[in-house]
């Protein structure tokens, strides 16, 4: 579940901020892989996957965050959907989703061949049978994806890929840099120091944010024995909620609207809080003088996977646009517009080295400290088989008791 609300209007602002890129870290060669947990640990139900190409059926029904399939509606300019359909004769018939949860709900009707799935989704789509594992060698540059991207709990369960990686990024720390000195280098800026800015914090409004707290948690309180953010067993859990609570206190509003988010830090309502690359992108655009920083503990983030349904009525189309939509070249411009790392490294050739700086595409030292969405199940995620751990249930019940 999410409620990353992607609107269509998106792309148009990107346009602007991509015209503001400045140059982030450089790439390492980092083999640093703190942040790399292991694949789902449960058995997922026997889907049969697709051995070879077919003859394509005309069509295709896509699921899709606005801004991944945009066929020129939008804007003329835009549009990597229509080079598809000349090249494969699949028409994509494409209807956007604004959260997490609404793709689950969707997929169960099985009316769609191909889904967009953030990782706070992925495992629910897997558990419940609605999507089929894939066949990679089917997919034409599966190779030129990132390594770091593949094989992931998100993605993948007992070493068997149940999707394409498209496009990843990280919830970053932005703070004023006129409000908040001296500069913040660690999450505890918004947890245990977040009372000097209080009634100016701001922070992400979904129950997957459990597990920022409970990443911050896992690199200052280490007895609690928080292995992987995405598993937490009750107590963890209730020490993630009590420190939430704490820092409920000192916030001015929970943002799911990047719009909304841009403008509290340009008015300085909120001086404080987590951001995504493209939000810092766009307010220091429009003037607010901010900063965004990846803290010493790491971050959450996420990396978004296409897949393809267990009822696929258009299987074979549907791996033609897998296959596709990961080609460096669509994976430049969904990138550019939507204002995200491109899976593609390859990419980076297209969109140009500013944009590949700021995005950190290629750089895996600092995709190693991300922990990406992951769904909460009862099958510990960090390997603990005595243990049970609560489940993405328990965290949206958690997440209304924080609020309130």
């Amino acid at each position: 579940m999410t409620i990353r609300r992607r609107t269509q209007a998106l792309g148009a602002l990107l346009g602007v901020a991509a015209l503001a890129l400045v140059a982030g870290c450089g790439t390492s060669g980092s083999s640093d892989t703190t942040a790399t947990p292991g694949t789902g640990g449960f058995i997922p139900p026997a889907i049969p996957m697709k051995q070879s190409m077919g003859k394509m059926e005309g069509q295709v029904n896509i699921l899709a965050w606005p801004g991944y399939a945009e066929d020129g509606s939008n804007d003329p300019k835009v549009d990597w959907v229509t080079p598809f359909e000349k090249a494969t004769g699949c028409q994509a018939n494409v209807k956007y989703f604004g959260t997490s949860d609404e793709a689950v709900n969707l997929m169960k009707t099985g009316g769609y061949d191909v889904v967009s799935a953030s990782g706070d989704a992925s495992l629910r789509l897997v558990a419940a049978g609605d999507v089929a594992p894939v066949n990679t060698a089917l997919i034409k540059d599966y190779s030129q994806i990132e390594p770091f991207l593949k094989d992931r709990a998100w993605n993948s369960v007992n070493g068997q890929m149940y999707g394409v990686p498209h496009g990843w990024g990280a919830n970053l720390l932005m703070y004023r840099t006129d409000d908040v000195k001296p500069a913040p280098t660690s999450w505890g800026a918004v947890f245990t120091d977040a009372s000097k800015y209080k009634g100016k914090v701001t922070a992400y409004d979904s129950p997957i944010y459990i597990a920022d707290a409970a990443l911050y948690l896992m690199k200052t309180q280490p007895d609690l024995g928080i292995k992987d953010p995405y598993a937490l067993d009750q107590k963890q859990l209730d020490a993630a909620v009590s420190l939430l609570k704490e820092q409920r206190q000192n916030i001015s509003e929970y943002w799911s609207d990047y719009l909304k988010e841009v403008q509290a830090f340009k008015t300085g309502d909120s001086v404080i809080g987590t951001t995504w690359e493209v939000i810092k992108q766009l307010a220091a655009s429009e003037k607010a003088p901010v900063k965004a920083i990846l803290p010493s503990e790491g971050a959450t983030g996420w990396s978004d996977t296409w897949m393809i349904s267990s009822h696929a009525q258009h299987p074979n189309c549907a791996y033609a646009w897998m296959s596709y939509i990961t080609e460096p070249k669509p994976q430049s411009e969904v990138a550019q517009y939507f204002g995200e790392a491109p899976a593609n490294g390859q990419a980076c050739q297209l969109t140009g080295e500013a944009f590949c700086k700021a995005y950190h595409v290629t750089d895996k030292a600092f995709a190693n400290k991300i922990w990406y969405w992951t769904t909460p199940i009862t099958q510990c995620l960090d390997g603990r088989t005595a243990t049970t751990c609560t489940d993405y249930t328990q965290w949206t019940q958690a997440w209304t008791e924080i609020k309130g």
